[in-house]
């Protein structure tokens, strides 16, 4: 990936967007490696962290370059690739987390709302400017509406306007708000509250979390029962309670 690193640090992949320069643009030739450090991130990562080089920009998004000269299926081609990474992170069986300082803008945004968690400094701005460029906001800006709810998100896809972080519903976007400076710090603060907790319980909960989404009620509590009984087959599931157990009974 020419513009996109990938580094362990402790149990987590931290993957940072670095084309500081330009905002730290995503570009289309990146997207394969994106995908495929997110789907095989190396043995004992249990955590994803997506990041922006500098202090300007998480990311502003795809590079409009890329939409120059595409037809129908480029277009197409294009957008899949895009909605494959997005799709990669919703489907891993680790958490995820969005570190965004500056602007998080276009398909940058819809990754930050794919994420299970947000951090965010409060100089942080939001939005979806695809109108502007004459293209519609797809993919995972479809997730928009449950975080800010139906008016905002139609208000802020089609006007393509930027909102600052303190311009949305109060705690509909960042869990936690920390200056620039402390950034990395809340994140990884953040990381050790879902450390503790073991690899099957997470990876059951995180598809959980799909289909929640994905289906009515019922099927939803059908789903969440399979799941239940699935985490028992997992040795270190027993682990955990017994340890569980004996801390509080003494």
């Amino acid at each position: 990936m020419q513009y996109i690193s990938a580094e362990r640090r402790d149990q987590a992949l931290w993957i940072t967007f670095s084309r500081p320069a330009k905002l730290n643009v995503l570009h289309a030739a990146d997207l394969a490696g994106l995908r495929a450090a997110i789907e095989d991130p190396g043995p004992g990562v249990r955590a994803l962290v997506f990041a922006g080089a500098g202090s300007r920009a998480f990311s502003a998004g795809l590079n409009v370059e890329a939409f120059t000269g595409l037809d129908p299926a480029g277009a197409h081609a294009l957008i899949s690739d895009l909605a494959a990474v997005m799709q990669a992170i919703r489907c891993s069986p680790l958490v995820s987390v969005a570190a965004v300082q500056g602007y998080c803008l276009g398909g940058a945004f819809e990754l930050a709302l794919a994420c299970d968690l947000r951090v965010a400094t409060p100089d942080a701005s939001f939005g979806l400017p695809e109108i502007k460029v004459g293209v519609p906001s797809v993919i995972d800006a479809a997730l928009l509406p449950a975080f800010v709810g139906l008016s905002k998100a139609r208000e802020m896809i089609l006007t393509g306007d930027l909102y600052r972080l303190d311009e949305l519903p109060p705690g509909s976007i960042a869990n936690v708000v920390a200056e620039s400076a402390g950034l990395v710090a809340a994140t990884r603060a953040l990381l050790g509250r879902t450390a503790a907790h073991t690899p099957t319980v997470t990876a059951a909960q995180r598809r959980l979390f799909g289909q929640w989404l994905a289906t009515p009620v019922s099927a939803a509590i059908e789903a969440s029962k399979a799941e239940f009984a699935g985490v028992f087959a997992a040795a270190e599931t027993l682990d955990q309670i017994d340890r569980h157990y004996r801390r509080i009974t003494g």
